[in-house]
């Protein structure tokens, strides 16, 4: 699973090259695809089959979070071709001109996009961007170890519940949680609320069993602990190792990301590029990823192909009236010092 701590904390990078057929076809001259992208977030039997159709090598590396991705981009020492951030990251590449427009006369399959969408706030004018996958943040709770209604960040409070808490080990996302149980934004710049998410996450240390990463499936699925933030399409799997499992995004609203597909200003095979993208976009393809991922996929065609028990399920594809009050990451960098502080402030308590 994907949006496990592989997407938003430390892993390691991995390369992987997918060659076509055997040693010596094709050979040194063969067109290259560089595509950065998420740890554990593609069927990579789809990289095959493109090389294949296109005659084309896809150099395929992985990285572990948005703020590693930008890095090597602005560097500019690598060429990657497609590369796949988060929506708050994509605004802050656009603004600091890391991207190329896409002709999107080149990706008929973008037709397959729910209206739902595009137009979104990193990419108004659909000009830089092609969805790839969204889903949200939320609880997850064991039904034989809390009692009760469960739909609000309250219960994270609770302390009948000490020490059967997990909170994730991510610093945008834990405030987050403290900024929303609030009632403020979780893109607030204000030092009085975020010193208030602040106090709120240290008087809540004591109830935790633990700030976690991947861990937290296997926790919950083996019934260690009664609740736990996670993103939703951990949730999915989760309860589909565990029947006690339920996934709520609480009512005060929460994070809900998009991850779209762009073409660095570093690439050398723009039209390739362009291809590759159109190719994940059509529905045998999507249908691969959607079903390996375990995310939400903007691919109209492939939701409709999903037993009704997945796309009924919130943790999959919440209605939107469970969306209400929740809000996309932005770009924060200018109060990120701030954030940097909080952080450092809570975990060292």
């Amino acid at each position: 699973m994907k949006k496990s701590v592989l997407k938003k904390a430390g892993a390691v990078v991995l390369l992987v090259a997918m060659l076509v057929g055997l040693a010596g076809c094709g050979g040194s001259d063969q067109a290259k695809l560089y595509v950065y992208n998420w740890g554990d977030y593609i069927d990579e039997s789809v990289l095959a089959e493109f090389e294949k159709a296109n005659n084309v090598d896809v150099i395929y590396e992985q990285f572990a979070t948005n703020e590693e991705m930008y890095v090597k981009i602005k560097a500019g020492t690598a060429k990657y071709d497609v590369a796949i951030p988060s929506d708050y990251m994509i605004t802050k590449m656009i603004h600091e001109g890391l991207l190329h427009t896409i002709n999107m006369k080149a990706i008929p399959n973008y037709a397959k996009i729910d209206d739902r969408f595009k137009n979104l706030a990193f990419d108004p004018n659909n000009e830089y961007t092609v969805p790839y996958m969204w889903g949200t943040v939320g609880i997850i709770y064991n039904k034989t170890m809390v009692d009760g209604v469960v739909d609000s960040w309250d219960v994270l409070w609770d302390k009948k519940y000490a020490k059967q808490i997990l909170m994730l080990d991510s610093q945008r996302d834990s405030i987050a949680v403290a900024l929303k149980k609030l009632g403020y934004s979780l893109n607030s710049r204000d030092e009085k609320e975020l010193e208030e998410a602040k106090q709120l996450l240290i008087q809540q240390k004591p109830l935790l069993m633990a700030y976690v990463g991947d861990e937290v499936k296997d926790k919950m699925i083996g019934n260690e602990a009664a609740m736990a933030v996670v993103w939703s399409g951990d949730a999915v799997f989760m309860k589909g190792e565990n029947p006690d499992l339920e996934y709520v995004i609480p009512k005060e609203g929460s994070n809900i990301w998009y991850d779209a597909m762009v073409i660095p200003k570093t690439s050398q095979n723009k039209e390739m590029a362009e291809k590759f993208i159109d190719f994940m976009c059509s529905t045998d393809v999507a249908y691969k990823n959607a079903d390996y991922i375990g995310y939400s996929t903007p691919q109209k065609e492939v939701r409709a192909m999903l037993p009704d028990d997945l796309t009924s399920d919130p943790a999959y594809y919440p209605a939107e009236g469970e969306l209400k009050g929740s809000e996309v990451f932005e770009d924060l960098s200018d109060v990120l010092p701030i954030y940097d502080r909080i952080w450092t402030e809570v975990k060292s308590q």
